[in-house]
């Protein structure tokens, strides 16, 4: 049953050019399962989440952990009456607009547009992707999305200005996404949280005790499970510990957020839009503990001096492939160099490099910035 503040489908605003109804798929449902089939999606099965391939396959890149944000947002928006097949979709799609390389590209890419007076970001990206650069129907260009699964990647972590952003006026920038975008920006941030510690104790670039002096929320619940099970081994008590954490981060995201839509009186749709904050959020106390893990992760291991070299080659290879094609742009494809016609070179060089895998930058980058520069670092 969804809640009345909850969006409902028969209510969407629609797509940007008409379609007939789907004989037995509603249009989030449809959303939902054009997004897995976008070549965008399958990408992100070939790019950096936070290790690359030189450490190992088990490790989430930023498909799986898509498909975790996904399952993490669907549990909580069915607790709180939410549009689940809403939810789902923008979880999907939330990660379709980064670059390769993981945040360490994202970084690159930025700095590369900015010094021709540009810039990029994700978000922004994600809807020139959904609404341009996929080729899968005749009768449009893009995926044709619903509005509100368009609005929802444009606001779900981040809150334009419409008088920087007046090309975005169509997205309601002056009132807040409904509670199943908002919700993806915390489901997101539980999900890494999370599954960082995991990725970084299997990498052996965390130990055990590191984690437990430096994250307050896994040192309580590894006592409690040390008490439990004394025998288990290492590793299995850590999984337990993390899945301990995991269920407080969600479930106090759920009591909480409900918690803040009954004090604020939140009734409807509308009431949620011009609320003047958002409501999706944990309590207090449980936000502390995300921000003391969160801190922890950067100081321990997104900012460490083992991962370095690989930001760093990986921030040299963005760049310099940015540049050899701002400088020679008859060697992009047939296609970006038929865009460069009417859009600016350093928006169609970012909107190639922003779409490649780790695999095929590097192979781009073997071809045309001089093999004596390789390195074995993203091999």
């Amino acid at each position: 049953m969804l809640a009345d503040y909850a969006v409902r489908v028969e209510q969407s605003r629609g797509r940007r050019y008409p379609e007939p109804p789907h004989p037995y798929r509603n249009e989030f449902q449809r959303d939902r399962d054009r997004v897995i089939h976008a070549r965008a999606f399958r990408r992100l099965e070939a790019k950096t989440q936070v290790f690359t391939r030189r450490y190992s396959d088990h490790f989430r890149n930023r498909l799986t952990h898509t498909i975790e944000v996904a399952q993490i947002a669907r549990t909580i928006a069915a607790q709180l009456g939410l549009n689940v097949d809403l939810v789902e979709g923008l979880a999907l799609v939330h990660d379709v607009g980064h670059p390769p390389f993981g945040h360490a590209g994202e970084k690159a890419l930025d700095v590369a547009m900015r010094q021709h007076g540009f810039f990029f970001d994700h978000n922004l990206h994600a809807l020139r992707i959904v609404e341009d650069f996929e080729m899968r129907y005749a009768a449009f260009r893009g995926l044709n999305l619903t509005f509100e699964a368009r609005e929802g990647i444009i606001k779900h972590s981040h809150d334009y200005s419409g008088q920087q952003f007046p090309e975005l006026a169509e997205y309601l920038l002056d009132q807040r996404p409904p509670l199943e975008a908002q919700l993806i920006y915390v489901a997101d941030e539980i999900a890494y949280n999370t599954a960082d510690l995991d990725d970084g104790y299997e990498a052996h670039l965390l130990t055990l005790g590191e984690i437990r002096q430096g994250v307050p929320i896994f040192e309580r619940f590894y006592g409690e499970v040390e008490t439990i099970y004394p025998l288990a081994m290492e590793k299995l008590k850590f999984n337990e510990a993390l899945k301990k954490m995991l269920d407080r981060l969600v479930g106090d995201l759920i009591q909480n957020t409900g918690a803040q839509i009954r004090q604020a009186g939140i009734e409807t749709l509308e009431d949620v839009r011009t609320h003047p904050g958002r409501l999706v959020r944990l309590s207090v106390e449980v936000e502390e503990e995300r921000r003391q893990a969160k801190e922890f992760l950067y100081r321990t291991m997104y900012n460490s001096v083992t991962l370095a070299p690989e930001k760093i080659e990986a921030e040299r290879v963005i760049s310099e492939l940015f540049e050899f094609w701002m400088a020679k742009p008859e060697n992009l494809p047939s296609s970006y160099r038929d865009k460069s016609k009417h859009d600016p070179l350093p928006r169609v060089v970012c909107d190639y490099i922003a779409g490649m895998t780790d695999n095929y930058i590097y192979e781009q980058y073997q071809r045309y910035c001089g093999g004596a520069k390789q390195s074995q670092t993203l091999a």
